[in-house]
């Protein structure tokens, strides 16, 4: 299945981000934590320069614990970055990200203290979209400032918001790029609810998604549909089975795959079937 989805206001909005770099200190890369390579936009180092860079993998409780701190020492290796993981829903989970901005810029707040600077320390929160940016913002000044929603591209223009007293960081909406380097990015994504659904096959994107299931997370995945692993079974078998065992069944006998599917993807993007990760080091 070939996914593409790239609406108008993300050209607008990755122009947008290009002039305002120039503006900010730091770069604050929100990821999630459940696909974070395919969260990381191609584009995004031509303009991002050598800004520090604190990556932060957002939604851990989704996402496998194993592989989690595996990425986050890959992060970490990165040039002039800092990786941080948390859970922007809960209460207070941001601090980590104000000592991660104190950390980076310490020795800037320590050269503005001496010559008396009160300029505030800027930052640029980027990232896909429903990745959790607008929550963490919420988080990060303790107050609902920043629209968000449980589907992407919530926020569609660029918004400063003060944090902390004496830093300062600007939300931008969420943005993907015009063409998806492989199909694996692209279905992590839709995956993730990085892609709006209304654009996508949900019976045929399900499909791809169970047999990643099949490989990388067998156990769970049967085990949340009370199925049987069978080799000679293929997804659209596994689907059936979902959708019997579920009562989908429309008028006349016949398999609902859509609501089947719906249901599929809906149990995964809320932790039902586990934590799981689908990309991999």
């Amino acid at each position: 299945m070939k996914i593409q989805w790239f609406p108008g206001h993300m050209t607008k909005a990755l122009r947008e981000m290009e002039q305002n770099i120039k503006l900010v200190d730091l770069v604050i890369y929100v990821l999630d934590a459940r696909a974070p390579k395919s969260c990381i936009n191609p584009q995004f180092p031509e303009f991002l320069g050598n800004k520090p860079i604190i990556y932060v993998l957002n939604k851990i409780d989704l996402a496998d614990d194993r592989e989690t701190t595996l990425w986050l020492k890959y992060f970490n290796n990165q040039p002039n970055a800092m990786a941080l993981s948390l859970n922007s829903t809960m209460t207070n989970a941001s601090k980590v990200v104000v000592g991660g901005m104190e950390k980076m810029l310490a020795k800037k707040l320590e050269r503005n203290r001496e010559k008396g600077i009160t300029l505030p320390l800027r930052a640029m929160v980027i990232g896909v979209p429903n990745c959790g940016k607008s929550t963490l913002i919420n988080n990060l000044c303790g107050k609902y400032k920043a629209i968000t929603g449980d589907r992407p591209s919530v926020t569609r223009a660029t918004q400063w918001v003060r944090i902390a007293g004496t830093m300062e960081i600007l939300d931008t909406p969420g943005t993907l790029w015009p063409s998806f380097e492989d199909d694996e990015t692209a279905h992590n994504l839709a995956y993730i609810n990085a892609i709006k659904d209304e654009v996508l096959d949900s019976a045929e994107l399900v499909l791809d998604f169970i047999a990643k299931m099949l490989e990388i997370y067998r156990e769970p995945f049967l085990a949340r549909y009370n199925l049987e692993y069978r080799e000679d079974f293929s997804p659209v078998d596994y689907l059936e089975g979902v959708c019997k065992n579920r009562k989908f069944v429309l008028r006349g006998g016949e398999v609902d795959w859509e609501r089947g599917a719906k249901a599929i993807l809906d149990d995964f993007r809320k932790g039902r079937i586990g934590k799981i990760t689908l990309d991999r080091l």
